[in-house]
């Protein structure tokens, strides 16, 4: 666990004096959990609040009591070390509970969003060989429509409800077997070494089938730079990430780095329609201390009169995700007085390339590299680039940071692409300036080669997003027949606002004013809408594949929604 008393450091003295001691054998439940449970058996571990007010509050002796419990009943029906179970709930309390318990077990779980359709479900179980699934009554029928399909499924449990051929984890609370707190020495149990693999993630990817990421029981202790460095955590604070439980989000703020600090998670369980500023009020009325959440709720919330909170308990705020226009976080400065410390990461690993407290933030950058992860950007050929030059992220594996997945499971064709010649390569591209702070350009499909030149979709939507009209945007290549491609943008207006050909030049000025005049969008669509993944992330390349499908069809250029500016 973390020292209470640990001071921060600088950024230099850090990465020359940073470590993570990973022992043989090691596991987040019994090692975290259970250790905090022990020392401190009042010490609080979550604040559980759904949209309707209500409130559940749990320390750390709860949770070791509950997984225990949550232990015993998946030993009961057969789960033992290296089953794969699969875990499809919303951000209710058992998901905590069963995600400890599989852990203690040796189980490896895999995280899944509710908003699975019954062929994603089918997928995911298939491709991962899944023995067990949890999940709630409503969403039982989804499983039961593909149960047929997926022979290897041996188990269904459901958080809440009774149902032939499940198993009610209300009804095995009614008739609980012994709790042990030595649940290593009970029949089926095995220590889990620091190299056994602990989860499968599923990436949301932005083409393709998702693929499985795994990581191993090591994976916790890499949170560490997330929860401690990043989140700038403390023993006392409350911090909340805005994240489903489904996405690998979850992870890096909802679970382990947090509660190896001893902060104390605070979760807000939502379930209805959504508006973000439903999380204002509970801010203020929680003292939460650290935030985090993705640029597209950072981006709602600044349209809010931030002016009427009072949000004096919040110190620090994050974002993560894709990376944020400097706009909104000028206009969350303006707010809250707060700044926004952005960082990079992946499913593939935990925070790597972020701005700590102590570093001075610069609008629109990722950061440094982290303590512990040595990062190169590299051309083509894997030849390190220059300060100002394009780049593909490289991780270097040696030595191997600690928090980067094992690999990807089943595709070998897929880890041989992307660990090559001693490194891991990210699949994302950036430049970096001279103070070694690095700058997002964009995943390596969505850079868009026009006239001769490359432009990084991310810096033509950081212009567009400081015009008052634009709420969000997503850029593309579009097929031309003179320059091969242009430039276009897609923007979902801010309430108030129309489409109008002034309107489009407009913007397209602003954009000329702000950044090299050959980014500018040639062509701007208004939508209501942008193409995202489960998690969040816009899906360029279905706007990439829409101008293909349209730039087949010459009727597709006459869209009055579409507008197109000269020189």
């Amino acid at each position: 666990m973390a020292d209470d008393e640990q001071k921060p450091a600088s950024y230099e003295d850090l990465c020359a004096n940073f470590t993570i001691d990973v022992p043989e054998y090691y596991n987040f439940g019994f090692d975290v959990i259970d250790a905090w449970a022990k020392k401190d058996r009042n010490k609080l571990a979550m604040i559980w609040v759904d949209q309707k007010g209500n409130e559940k509050k749990y320390t750390f002796f709860d949770l070791m009591r509950l997984s225990n419990q949550a232990v015993n009943i998946c030993l009961k029906y057969g789960i033992k070390k290296g089953d794969r179970v699969m875990l499809m709930l919303p951000r209710t309390p058992e998901w905590w509970i069963f995600t400890i318990a599989l852990i203690k077990l040796g189980a490896v779980y895999c995280p899944a969003t509710t908003m699975l359709t019954p062929k994603d479900l089918k997928y995911r179980i298939q491709a991962a060989d899944i023995r067990m699934i949890i999940t709630m009554a409503e969403h039982a029928d989804k499983v039961e429509e593909v149960r047929e399909d997926c022979p290897t499924l041996a188990v269904r449990l459901m958080i809440d409800g009774v149902r032939d051929g499940w198993v009610s984890y209300p009804v095995e609370l009614d008739y609980p077997a012994p709790c042990s707190h030595k649940l290593v020495n009970l029949p089926g149990m095995h220590r889990t070494k620091a190299t056994d693999p602990l989860l499968i993630f599923f990436t949301s990817g932005t083409t393709g089938e998702p693929k499985m990421v795994v990581h191993d029981h090591s994976y916790p202790l890499g949170h560490i730079v997330t929860a401690q460095l990043w989140h700038d955590l403390r023993p006392n604070d409350l911090h909340l990430t805005i994240s489903d439980t489904g996405w690998g989000k979850s992870a890096w703020g909802k679970l382990y780095g947090q509660w190896i600090v001893g902060a104390c998670i605070f979760v807000y369980d939502i379930r209805g329609r959504f508006h973000a500023t439903e999380i204002l009020p509970l801010l203020e009325k929680y003292g939460v201390t650290t935030f985090c959440c993705p640029p597209t709720i950072y981006r709602m919330l600044i349209l809010a009169d931030l002016d009427k909170f009072d949000l004096a308990d919040l110190r620090h705020c994050c974002s993560a995700g894709e990376a944020l226009n400097p706009e909104v976080i000028r206009a969350w400065q303006e707010g809250t007085g707060q700044t926004i410390y952005e960082g990079y990461g992946q499913t593939e690993t935990v925070l790597c390339i972020g701005t700590l407290p102590d570093m001075k933030p610069k609008p629109g950058s990722m950061g440094r590299p982290m303590p512990g992860w040595h990062i190169e950007l590299h051309d083509d050929d894997g030849n390190p680039v220059g300060p100002g030059e394009e780049g593909r992220i490289a991780i270097k594996l040696d030595p191997r940071p600690v928090g980067l997945f094992s690999g990807y499971l089943d595709n070998e064709e897929e880890n041989r692409k992307v660990f090559s010649d001693g490194y891991y390569y990210t699949g994302d591209k950036a430049y970096m300036d001279e103070d070694g702070y690095f700058w997002f350009i964009g995943r390596d499909d969505d850079v868009i080669k026009s006239s001769g030149y490359r432009i990084g979709p991310f810096e033509v939507e950081s212009a567009l997003m400081e015009h008052p009209s634009v709420q969000e945007a997503a850029v593309v290549g579009s097929p031309d027949v003179l320059r091969g491609l242009v430039v276009k943008a897609f923007i979902v207006l801010k309430p108030g606002y129309r489409p109008t050909e002034s309107l489009v030049k407009d913007i397209q000025k602003q954009v000329k004013r702000v950044t090299a005049p050959y980014k500018y969008p040639r062509l701007i669509e208004f939508v209501e809408s942008l193409p995202k993944t489960i998690s969040g992330k816009i899906r360029r390349h279905e706007l990439r594949e829409l101008e293909m499908r349209r730039f087949m069809d010459s009727n597709s250029r006459d869209s009055p929604a579409v507008g197109e500016g000269g020189e």
